[in-house]
């Protein structure tokens, strides 16, 4: 039988955080664990396959195999989820309850041995873009938080001449077991924060940690036809990790500026274009504006305020689009203002004309007068 997808199982989308999954996890296995559920193979095997799933994304390393490969990418990993059976109640859920006695971090490796491993925490950056530039595709550099080695005690922590202890505590294991009634868990130990070593003399220049924090600059490339709140992965560029666990990533948000002449719909534009009074009675070539220059295109006589025109191709070729999408271009007729007296004469005398033309000039102020007629009869 085809095995569930562990996104599914857990009921998160692909793009989960490790705090995301952690709450996913924790939500489904208080509810299908055994010991709540007693005699209930379903609720049994659900634990398992929920279990099972989270090992295997809380762990950045299978995370990644499985979302290239799928389940083939994990097979020779997976020998460790249900089969072993639940264990104690307290086993099960030593990483949920840990919050109990002040411990717990996302993204923790639960190796018995040695000490805890964290992956980074992923960080988010604002990009506000112009619509030419969405379209078009831009390279920027952009200034973000990072850090570097400490000069002083060349990463170390300790002070020069000094070096870490093994921790009496947890005796260098970087966790230790606590118990309160019935719950037996493990979390990081509260003297060395689950590194298995303190420092008796810490770095002055980086007070133990090992690393200053000072700002990197990064290239950043925005790929052609990016939409507003699409998001760009720049991976291991977010917070360093805890024990040389992995950098989490750095998402960078993109916003797109109002523009000046065009909205954007998906794929395509729209636009305002006035037109002279004359040129929509007598019709004629007028210039529109693209993103890719101008173009000409006729306007037949007679054209109305209102009327929409589309130029095919003339929109914006979306990341997942084939082809560009269209320009949609609105007419608005102006009307004439600040008019000299002649030509208020000429107008006058263009609208007794018009009068003897009778109905056949004004189409659509007949069809109005004829349907308020109507209603009033």
């Amino acid at each position: 039988m085809a095995k569930r997808d562990f996104y599914e199982i857990l009921g998160v989308a692909k793009t989960a955080t490790d705090d995301e999954l952690k709450k996913a996890y924790r939500k489904l296995a208080m509810k299908y664990h055994p010991d709540r559920n007693p005699d209930n193979k379903e609720s049994e095997e659900k634990f398992k396959e929920v279990k099972q799933a989270y090992e295997m994304l809380s762990d950045p390393n299978k995370r990644a195999a499985y979302d290239q490969y799928g389940h083939a990418g994990v097979d020779q990993s997976m020998g460790g989820g249900g089969a072993q059976g639940f264990g104690g109640f307290a086993d099960a859920f030593g990483d949920i309850f840990g919050d109990i006695f002040g411990g717990g971090q996302a993204g923790g490796a639960r190796g018995r041995g040695g000490p805890q491993v964290y992956r980074g925490a992923d960080l988010r950056y604002s990009m506000e873009i112009t619509l030419e530039q969405a379209a078009n595709g831009y390279d920027s550099q952009i200034r973000v938080p990072g850090w570097t080695e400490c000069e002083v005690c060349h990463g170390h922590g300790a002070k020069p001449g000094t070096s870490a202890q093994t921790c009496p505590t947890c005796a260098g294991q970087g966790s230790v077991r606590m118990s309160q009634g019935f719950f037996s868990v493990q979390q990081p130990c509260p003297k060395c924060h689950g590194t298995g070593s303190y420092i008796p003399e810490p770095c002055g220049n980086c007070h133990g940690a090992g690393k200053i924090k000072q700002t990197k600059t990064l290239e950043v490339k925005i790929p052609a036809g990016i939409d507003e709140g699409m998001r760009i992965r720049s991976a291991g560029n977010g917070e360093p990790g805890v024990n040389s666990g992995p950098s989490g990533d750095l998402y960078i948000e993109i916003h797109i500026k109002s523009h000046e002449v065009f909205e954007r719909d998906g794929d395509d534009l729209h636009c305002q274009m006035p037109i002279s009074f004359t040129t929509a009675a007598l019709g004629g070539d007028i210039e529109v504006p693209t993103l890719a220059g101008r173009v000409t295109f006729p306007v037949p006589d007679g054209t109305q305020s209102g009327k929409t025109f589309r130029l095919r191709g003339k929109g914006i070729k979306g990341l997942r689009s084939s082809i560009p999408g269209d320009l949609y271009v609105h007419v608005v007729v102006e009307t004439p203002v600040k008019l000299t007296e002649t030509q208020r004469e000429l107008l006058r005398d263009f609208e007794r004309s018009l009068d003897e033309g009778g109905s056949r000039h004004n189409p659509q102020s007949k069809s109005w007068f004829d349907k308020v007629k109507s209603f009033f009869e």
